[in-house]
This record gives C-alpha cells, structure tokens and sequence, in this order.
C-alpha cells in the first residue's frame, strides 16, 4: 500500500507507581528516570490517573525539521521503502468515550515506554505515536528527530462537542502530552442526536477538522494509519465519528482507517442509541478499513467476574489498594454505577497491545496495513472480534500466571471476547494472533496445531492464520496475547441492534427529533437499516457453508 504524505498548573500528585520516580513528560524518560514497577502486576490507568509530569533541562539535540515529507510517498516497512523503519500512526479521538479511552491508552502507552527505555532517547518506538517537541521554540518548528526526549506530544486529535471530558484532561496530569491547537470542542453537545453531530457540526467543523489532520500528517514520516476511537450510541461519537471516516477517506485515501467502535448495551440509558447505532453502522460499512466492535455488556461482564475471583479469594487471587476495582479504603465498590474507568482501561489495553508491533522491534513483526490485508477477504464484511489474555490483571488484580498453552486457549473463549460472542462454535473467515513477550514461534505453531481441529474454517481459507511476536511484554507479564478474528459470531450484536432499532421505528418514536435537522429524511433511516440487513445477509450465507465438507484441493506437481 502506500502511504500519502502531506508534507498551565502545577504537575498532579502521583497515584500509582513509583512515587520517587516521578515519570516525566517535559525531560520524560531522562537518564535519571527510571520506572520501578513490581514486575508481578500490570498497572491500570484511567483518565483521571495521576503521573506526576515535570519540566527538566532543554534537550542537547539539535532542533531538527518537521518530520512532514510534502509530496513524498513511502511503501509499507516490509517492501523495504521508505528507509524509516518505523511507521507513525495519528489518534482521532471523538466524543466523551473516545476521549476517555483515548486518555487511558497515550497514560499506559507512557508508562510502557518508561518502562523500555531507560536512557531518554527519542527513538522509533516512541516515535509511532509520540513527537519530540522543543518547547523553546515557537511555532510548529520544534520537532527533533534525534538525540534526547526532550518534551512528547501524542500525535493525536481530540474532539467533542462538549467541553467537560476535553477540559478535565487539560487540567490533569496528561495535560502536556497534548498539542492544544490540536483539540476541537463545542459547548452544546450533540444531544444524543446522530444527525446533529454528523450533519450539523460536521459541516459547521469541517475544515477546522481538515485543518488538524493535515498538521498531524505533516509531522510523520510514514503515516499509515488513523486510529478512530468513539462510541455508537451517542449524538458526537456516533455522528460526527462517521462524519470523520468520509474526510478521511477524501483526504487521504491510502492511509489506513482502523475504528474501535464502542456499541451500546441493551440496557444503555440513551434511549435514541439504536436509531443513532444503525445512522452510524451504514457509515462504519461504507468508509472503514477495519472495525473494532467492543461491546458495553462484555466490558461490564469482564469486570465482574474479576470482582467475584477477588472476592472468592480463589487461586491466591489479591487486589491492589487504590485500584480500578477498589475503593480508597481498598474495599471492593459496590457496582452501583457501570465502572467505566475499568471498562475503558480494558479497550485501551487492547489498542496498546494492537500497536505493539508498530512500537516495537520483534522475531516477527506484523505492520498495521497487514491487518486489513490478510484478515478483510471482501470489503463490507471487515468487523474483527477481538479477544485479550490475560484479562484479570488489568484491572490491578495479581492471579498466578497463566500457563501459555492455557493462555491461548482462553483467547478463543466465549469469556475473553470483548462482544458477547462464541467465535468457536462460529465459522472463521481469517483469525490473527498478536503475542508479546518471551514467545517462541515453535509455541505458536504448536498452539495453532493444537486449536486448529476446534475452530472451523471457511472452506477457501483452511490456513487463514496471521502470527506476530513482539519481544516487549506488557508491563509486569511475561507474556500476552491478542486474537482478532473475522468471525460470524459477530452477526448476533448487528441482529440485536437491528431489532432495538425497529421496535421504536416502527412506532415513530422521537424520529422528529432526527428529521427536523437539514438534509435528514427518512430515507436515511430505510437506507441506514437496509444496509445492515445487507450485511446480516452476507454474514448468513457464509454461515450456509459451515456444514460443506472441505476441499482436498491437489497440490501442484512439479515435473522433474
């Protein structure tokens, strides 16, 4: 594929690791930094999670030019070209729950890299996701390509049409970490109306939205891929989400699009989610490259069970004080509310181990575009349920260590799915399996060996495995893993969407809150539903295929 190429308070307290090693964004990772972390636990960060930030002395390197290439364009690492090894990726972050995910993931991505690298060097790892910014200089002309860290900057665009999450993130203690001239707020919010995000402020912020990308792709190397993080069942998520896929694929139409997209719950207290859920799955099926669908209720159901083994106390299971799941009395909550710092800490969990190959080196690396290419067969059908393991310890929760056969065993259970799905009694069209850490690629193979007879195949794509080894483990495992699986176990969520949406559109029900805004008709709900029964459609007939027997296709004979 290629790549185009355009061209203030005091720190917070610390609330979780070392607090005499306060990691640092301004002088983050300098030579005296060093990250102690109990290598038994993983940690769990959330939007209002505290590292403390500090300022220290300028960086020595030379302020280099911006990493923009105007003009140029660059193949993907594995043809060899451009010669950066490294390829960078741009975060869009849109409404209240892609901002708190998206804020949970740049926390844990910073606490993974201290934890890496120890001498503050600015190198390609970082650079996936984070620039190196000289604060001396003015203007968009302090980016060091070299030498030490200096101040980092997440590459990413933050929007909502409400203030509140956006301005809680200014104020703590990721603050820094954000170019302010990369943020777009609203006052008014998008009242739980798809139309209003999509059609009113997408038109209204069009340009300012055009306006921030191209400055973010400016300031890579490689661009090639946008991270869309957002919700469904909301009026900014879901609709001016969507809006963002359409200009992205206008503006630049050879730069990947992955979208972790939040659902609903059936029990979601936004009562137009289903109308604003199908709105949104007709854009998601027409502009996406891949889509991951998380799921509220299996977020909720994960964190759960992990409050029922810790209260069980089973197999030596501990909690650690002032985690996700405990109070700052270290009593467990009583889940009065939906905990959706855990819940979001999980996705972000899974965004970092996604990108793990992106940031670092590995015996088998696996570039984002590889995704699309070996797990999308056609183009509508490019919904991916994903699955991580261990889960438990990342909400703070120390458990014994998995075995790693029994690791991967668990990535195809129904309980480790972030939608409610059954992928092993479902058909596959293509799974890969991302693992980190001291992993050998005899393991893997002997794994997929041993699951192979369980799981089923379509009939054209018996050998559908995509593997990657990343060497870095997770901070405090010695190993993880992440299977994303293109699987018709994901027609259920899209059947349930379509019958919440036709139980109130069948009444009419607050459709005038829809049709009053410009260029809304209700031609874009029939069309909107339409589109989803197409797709339920497509994903029945591969399920027809499940009971034909597998071709014994002859191998090619070589005449000596």
């Amino acid at each position: 594929m290629l790549t185009k190429q355009r061209g203030p308070g005091g720190p917070a307290p610390s609330r979780y690791g070392n607090e005499e090693t306060p990691v640092h964004v301004h002088g983050f990772l300098t030579e005296k930094l060093s990250l102690n972390l109990d290598k038994s636990v993983t940690t769990s960060a959330t939007c209002g999670s505290s590292v403390t930030y500090g300022t220290s002395a300028p960086s020595e390197s030379a302020v280099g030019e911006p990493g923009g290439c105007e003009g140029r364009r660059g193949l993907p690492r594995s043809l060899g070209w451009p010669p950066c090894s490294m390829t960078q990726s741009v975060v869009v972050q849109v409404g209240q729950c892609g901002n708190q995910i998206g804020c949970c993931f740049w926390d844990l991505a910073l606490r993974e890299h201290a934890a890496v690298n120890q001498k503050g060097i600015y190198d390609e790892a970082i650079s996936s996701f984070f620039r190196n910014v000289d604060t001396r200089v003015v203007g968009d002309g302090g980016s060091i390509s070299k030498g030490k860290i200096c101040s980092l900057k997440a590459r990413a665009v933050l929007i909502d049409m409400e203030e509140g999450v956006v301005n809680e993130i200014l104020q703590g203690p990721l603050r820094d970490v954000f170019d302010t001239k990369q943020l777009i707020t609203d006052i008014s919010g998008s009242g739980n109306n798809w139309a209003v995000g999509h059609r009113v402020f997408g038109n209204l912020y069009q340009e300012q939205i055009l306006e921030k990308l191209r400055k973010s792709a400016e300031h890579c190397d490689c661009l090639q891929c946008f991270f869309i993080i957002h919700s469904m069942g909301g009026g900014t998520g879901s609709g001016l989400g969507t809006f963002l896929l359409k200009v992205l694929e206008d503006e630049f139409p050879e730069v990947y699009r992955l979208v972790t997209s939040v659902y609903p719950s059936g029990e979601d207290d936004v009562i137009t989610s289903p109308y604003n859920s199908i709105l949104a799955m007709k854009e998601l099926n027409e502009h996406a490259d891949c889509v991951l669908p998380i799921d509220n209720q299996s977020l909720f159901d994960i964190i759960s069970k992990i409050d029922l083994m810790v209260n069980s106390g089973k197999l030596g299971t501990t909690i650690k004080p002032k985690s996700l799941v405990t109070s700052s009395a270290g009593a467990s909550k009583k889940r009065q509310e939906k905990p959706f710092d855990a819940m979001n800490n999980i996705v972000a969990n899974l965004l970092l181990n996604l990108t793990s190959s992106a940031r670092f080196e590995g015996s088998l690396n696996m570039d984002l575009n590889e995704i699309s290419m070996n797990l999308v067969p056609f183009p509508q059908l490019h919904y991916l349920v994903s699955s991580l393991t261990p889960l438990y310890t990342l909400a703070d929760v120390n458990i014994p260590p998995r075995r790693l056969d029994q690791m991967f065993s668990d990535a195809f259970s129904k309980h480790h799915q972030l939608i409610q799905a059954d992928p092993k009694h479902n058909l596959y069209l293509a799974c890969a399996l991302m693992v980190r850490g001291n992993v050998q690629i005899s393991d893997l193979r002997r794994n997929i060996e041993r699951l192979k007879p369980s799981l089923q195949f379509v009939s054209w794509n018996q050998e559908g495995w995509k593997t990657s080894l990343c060497s870095v483990p997770p901070v405090g495992h010695s190993y993880s893993l992440l299977a994303l699986a293109n699987n018709t176990c994901v027609k259920p969520t899209f059947v349930e969407l379509r019958e919440r949406f036709m139980r109130l559109y069948k009444k009419k029900a607050h459709l005038h809150h829809y049709l009053q805004i410009e260029g809304m008709e209700e031609s874009c709900f029939t069309e909107a539903v339409s589109s989803l029964s197409a797709l339920i459609q497509e994903y029945n007939q591969l399920d027809a295929t499940k009971s034909m027997p597998v071709e014994d296709l002859p191998r090619l004979s070589i005449a000596v």
